[in-house]
Order: structure tokens, then C-alpha cells, then sequence
């Protein structure tokens, strides 16, 4: 079985008003990780994403090709794993 990981990951460029939020949401539903995103008042957007380590690899490159979405920076940080998620979902 593959080890399952937990990041708090904040996306910092052109990143709200391009449909960022669906596009991670839809990414993370194709490689079934669980988690939540929002818009944050800054611009960014911050994401909690629980998977495989190779799953947000995936998931992270495919953002970075997206034509509308920008992105000029990533922070990101291992957190405690949520074991009774079992969605991914866009908070407001």
C-alpha cells in the first residue's frame, strides 16, 4: 500500500478568476485525493490535498499547465492526515 501524505499548499500568482479552484478541484477528483480549496483575500489560494505524494506531484504539474492560470510561487507543508475525509471540496 502506498503511504498517504497531507499538504497545506499555498498558490501564489494568477490564481483566482481562472477557474483555478474547479480545475484543482477536478484534478484531485481524476487521481482520487481528498481535501478542500479556497480563495484567500491576498489573491492566493490556499489547498489542503491528502494523497499519495506522487498523486500531488500529478496534480501540481498539471495546474502549472493550464493556459488562463499563472504561477508564480508554491509553499508548501506536510500536515497531520485527516482519516475520515473522503471528498474534495471548493470552500467559499
Amino acid at each position: 500500500m502506498r503511504t498517504k501524505v497531507r499538504e497545506e499548499i499555498i498558490f501564489y500568482g494568477r490564481v483566482q478568476g481562472v477557474g483555478f479552484r474547479y480545475k484543482l478541484s477536478c484534478l484531485a477528483d481524476a487521481y482520487g485525493v481528498t481535501g478542500w480549496v479556497r480563495n484567500e483575500y491576498d489573491g492566493s489560494v490556499y489547498a489542503q490535498l491528502q494523497g499519495t505524494l506522487e498523486e500531488i506531484e500529478q496534480i501540481l504539474g498539471r495546474l502549472g499547465q493550464d493556459r488562463y492560470i499563472e504561477l508564480e510561487g508554491i509553499d508548501r507543508k506536510r500536515i497531520p492526515l485527516d482519516e475520515e475525509e473522503r471528498m474534495f471540496e471548493i470552500r467559499r
